[in-house]
């Protein structure tokens, strides 16, 4: 039996409200016009965790305990999500939100050792299922002392096979709003030497919910508000603020593929997803 045999299954249940504050700090964030509808991707921003300041670790994330398992992998990061998406969410809602331990997994990786952590959410509205995630949280092990360089890629990103596209710089400014927006104090994303000594990146780490939120939000622009019925993204590769990127998308029969490309050729974020009839 895994040792994490008693964690499976574990669930809690948080609650919030979809406040018109809270859809223009997201819109504001995001450069967006407010309209009336709910983009896909502010369920990001509800149900967030509220520990106290001091209970977090080093590394800014809540210390180990509580509703995740106590991985002793010092480094966690948001690997993957899948998401289905029912009726929209609107103004007002009072949402509910259950999250399930659903899957953990320890393997042994080129890098050393690896945990992933699968969790379900379901986030309902008056008893009725709005969205369902599998989220998927990776697990490793202490970065090398040395900082990481930018990876090189060996050709220029090529967009001629791309329906659309928008290219975009994630500014730190744009890091830290999305940071506080999502209550993610993980130091990566806004405390530079952190990022650089500690964990060995050469700048601020862009978080992944932001490149998949802008993904959605341009998949918006092209097809309409809440046409996605569903979609998942995994990171690839990581990306880091100031660096020119790619948002990328084409049908592909009744779904779209989408991406977000780097100007070296790399794929730092493969996304699928399902267009509603």
């Amino acid at each position: 039996m895994s040792a994490w045999a008693d964690w499976i299954g574990k669930s809690e249940t948080r609650s919030d409200v979809i406040t018109p504050g809270l859809l223009e700090r997201f819109c504001a964030t995001l450069d967006m016009p407010v309209t009336g509808d709910i983009p896909q991707g502010l369920h990001w921003c509800l149900g967030l965790p509220d520990a106290a300041t001091a209970d977090l670790g080093a590394d800014g994330h809540p210390a180990r305990g509580g509703f995740l398992p106590p991985i002793p992998l010092p480094r966690r990061m948001w690997a993957s999500s899948n998401l289905s998406f029912g009726h929209p969410l609107q103004i007002g809602d009072a949402i509910s939100r259950i999250s399930t331990i659903a899957s953990i997994e320890e393997k042994a990786g080129k890098s050393g050792d690896l945990a992933f952590v699968g969790i379900d959410h379901e986030t309902s509205v008056a008893g009725r299922l709005a969205i369902r995630e599998r989220q998927n949280i990776v697990y490793r092990e202490p970065a090398a002392t040395a900082a990481a360089t930018r990876p090189d890629g060996t050709e220029t990103a090529d967009l001629s096979e791309w329906d659309w596209q928008r290219r975009f710089k994630p500014s730190e400014p744009l890091l830290f709003r999305y940071s506080a927006l999502t209550f993610n104090s993980h130091r990566i994303h806004y405390d530079r030497p952190y990022a650089v000594q500690e964990e060995g990146y050469p700048e601020l780490v862009v978080q992944g919910p932001l490149m998949a939120t802008l993904l959605l939000n341009r998949a918006a622009g092209e097809l309409g508000a809440d046409r996605l019925s569903s979609f998942s993204f995994r990171g690839q590769a990581p990306a880091f603020a100031d660096d020119a990127l790619t948002l990328v998308g084409r049908r592909n029969g009744e779904g779209m593929e989408m991406a977000v490309l780097s100007d070296r050729g790399n794929k730092i974020m493969a996304a699928q997803a399902t267009v509603r009839d």
